[in-house]
């Protein structure tokens, strides 16, 4: 039985893993979304984190992260050597206009 409910939990965890998406754009507070994304630098995204993050994708449509990615988008942001042009790529799961993101790579 205890095998059984091992390979259901692994089976579980699997699918949730593969049935992450990956978008790229640019990281940004919440606040400057709508400002020159070329010039916003890191020390601006970092001093506006209380307002959380997202990403601007190529189309100009602003995605909003959940509380763990925009821990995960601070604490990038803040690894970063990058100052500005913040491209990302983003994996996590759409739920309805919020990504529920499970890993960011500053590029």
């Amino acid at each position: 039985m205890k095998r059984s409910v091992a390979l259901w939990s692994t089976i579980l965890v699997t699918s949730a893993i593969a049935a992450a998406d990956t978008w790229t754009g640019t990281i940004v507070d919440v606040m400057c979304k709508n400002s020159d994304l070329a010039s916003h630098t890191a020390k601006c995204a970092v001093e506006c984190s209380k307002g959380g993050y997202g990403l601007v994708l190529g189309d100009g449509k602003f995605v909003k992260f959940n509380e763990t990615g925009n821990a995960k988008a601070l604490s990038a942001l803040k690894a970063t050597p990058k100052e500005k042009d913040l491209k990302a790529k983003v994996t996590g799961t759409l739920q309805g206009d919020i990504i529920k993101v499970q890993e960011i790579e500053i590029q």
